[in-house]
């Protein structure tokens, strides 16, 4: 995902977020919240997972389009849960990946993982959001905020008991990382050339607190791959794609974590 395209994300996440309050007002959502308790810790699903797969509902993205149109919410996270995952990542951003919060509000009746709301979030509105629909953790996007909104939605996404995966990519991001943050992920795509490269988590490992649990996100598409990153320190590993394209990506899980377990 280039720069540009991160640009349009946000400047029409901003738009429709004016449209999603002017229907469903802030003390509504307030009003719905009820019970803050947590229900599923993703940290802790990752630290105990043999394998620590964060598999992903993804129909659509800005650089490949169409991945699984008809992608049934209702079915997938259940396979996927049945196949040995640690915790779940929704995309819930429609209009360049095809998803919604209706997508965790199916799944969540369907699985006991732990569910990432994975979005652009640039609001407490959407922190809200995530909590009214029960997800467990939410994605905070280094290149999408600056040091101080990072910090400040990840208190408040605390204060809402909800976890926070705080995703960078580059060097200079690290200063992103604050004590409410529960999670790192490092994005392996360049957000200039949709090129991924694992490589990237490998670099930048050795800068990263070792009191965080650690994610390597995108790009991941052998079991031998998990076998190196998790020798390296990384204890969660974000993959749709590759499941999401095939016919059954339960199946396409199932047979992954076998692979895994041999070549662990």
């Amino acid at each position: 995902m280039n720069q540009d395209i991160l640009t349009d994300i946000i400047a029409h996440k901003q738009k429709e977020l004016v449209t999603q309050e002017a229907a469903v007002s802030m003390s509504l959502l307030e009003s719905h919240i009820g019970d803050t308790t947590a229900k599923h810790s993703m940290r802790q699903s990752l630290l105990s997972s043999s394998t620590g797969i964060i598999a992903e509902f993804k129909r659509r993205s800005p650089s490949k389009g169409w991945i699984n149109q008809e992608a049934d919410v209702s079915v997938i996270p259940h396979s996927y849960e049945q196949a040995g995952a640690a915790a779940l990542s929704i995309l819930t951003d429609e209009m360049f990946f095809g998803g919604s919060l209706k997508d965790i509000r199916i799944a969540r009746p369907t699985v006991n993982l732990p569910i990432l709301r994975k979005d652009f979030i640039i609001s407490r509105y959407q922190l809200l959001q995530a909590k009214v629909t029960q997800a467990d953790a939410i994605l905070l996007i280094a290149a999408a905020l600056t040091p101080d909104e990072c910090r400040s939605l990840a208190h408040e996404a605390h204060k809402l008991q909800l976890e926070v995966l705080l995703e960078l990519h580059r060097e200079e991001e690290l200063e992103y990382i604050n004590e409410y943050v529960d999670m790192i992920g490092i994005n392996n795509r360049n957000l200039g050339t949709f090129h991924t490269d694992t490589e990237n988590s490998f670099r930048l490992i050795e800068k990263l607190p070792k009191d965080k649990v650690l994610v390597s996100e995108s790009g991941i598409s052998q079991p031998e791959t998990i076998a190196r990153l998790r020798e390296a320190g990384f204890r969660g590993f974000l993959i749709g794609e590759n499941f999401m394209k095939t016919e059954n990506p339960g199946t396409a899980l199932s047979q992954f974590i076998h692979h895994i377990h041999s070549a662990l």
